[in-house]
């Protein structure tokens, strides 16, 4: 592949930045960045386009997970463990996302947009404040489960992870959103990692491309966070519904060929 142009990596870092923040408040940045680098960059294989925005993810998922661990201070009993299977799962979905040809991508995320955003919407009470379901093993292993699931699906295909894993978090687990982004952060940082671990030694990440989108992300990630945690739930789930509906109208556009 022929060396990017300056305009390109440009609207790359800008893309990288716009994800780093909208991912840091509420997952999801992923689905600035693919659409981005597939537009970018027409002739990249599957591979390369996830595999560089892994590169990109991960450099906003440090500075994200930093800033919600010295201000949230999420529980690590829960979130270590999760990341772990996470880390496993991922790189399982990585061997997975090789295999996968461009056009399953959107069809699956779609289905799964509607289904978060419809929930979220009609239970306003939803993630409001922290009202855990389970707590001692039974707590442990449904976070592990979850972690695993999100992990596998992280490495075939990846965005909208991290609103995936907060709506589990929130949803399933009683969560509220900030506690549940704080936790989704660290696991995050565990499933770009695992990925990882199979696309770069394939040789499939654009290095160039993945380190302005990885300087972008991580200022992106650091001002989300902050924004994140000042602004509190409330806000963190008024953003995490626009922004499921934004990728649902976009996504759904696209299946339908709308545009």
């Amino acid at each position: 592949m022929n060396d990017p142009e300056l305009t390109t990596l440009v609207l790359m870092g800008l893309a990288g930045f716009v994800a780093g923040w909208i991912d840091a408040v509420v997952g999801g940045g992923g689905l600035i960045q693919i659409p981005a680098l597939l537009l970018g960059f027409p002739g990249a294989t599957p591979a390369q386009v996830l595999a560089t925005n892994k590169i990109g993810s991960i450099a906003g998922t440090v500075a994200s997970a930093t800033t919600y661990w010295r201000r949230v201070r999420p529980d690590l009993r829960t979130a270590l463990p999760m990341a772990g299977v996470a880390y496993v799962g991922a790189i399982g979905g990585a061997l997975i996302g090789l295999q996968i040809p461009k056009s399953a991508f959107n069809p699956i995320i779609l289905v799964m947009l509607v289904c978060v955003g419809a929930y979220t919407l009609f239970k306003p009470s939803l993630g409001t404040s922290t009202a855990l379901r389970w707590d001692g093993t039974r707590h442990t292993v449904t976070a592990m489960l979850v972690g695993f699931v999100v992990g596998v699906y992280d490495g075939t295909l990846g965005p909208g992870t991290g609103s995936f894993m907060v709506f589990a978090l929130v949803g399933l687990m009683g969560y509220a959103f900030l506690e549940a982004t704080a936790k989704a952060k660290i696991v995050n940082f565990a499933t770009n990692l695992g990925a990882l671990t199979v696309f770069a030694p394939g040789g499939h990440v654009m290095w160039e491309v993945g380190a302005v989108m990885a300087a972008a992300n991580l200022v992106g990630g650091y001002v989300g966070a902050r924004t994140a945690v000042a602004k509190g739930s409330g806000f963190v789930r008024v953003v995490f519904v626009v922004v499921v509906a934004a990728f649902t109208i976009r996504i759904g556009g696209q299946v339908l060929g709308v545009w």
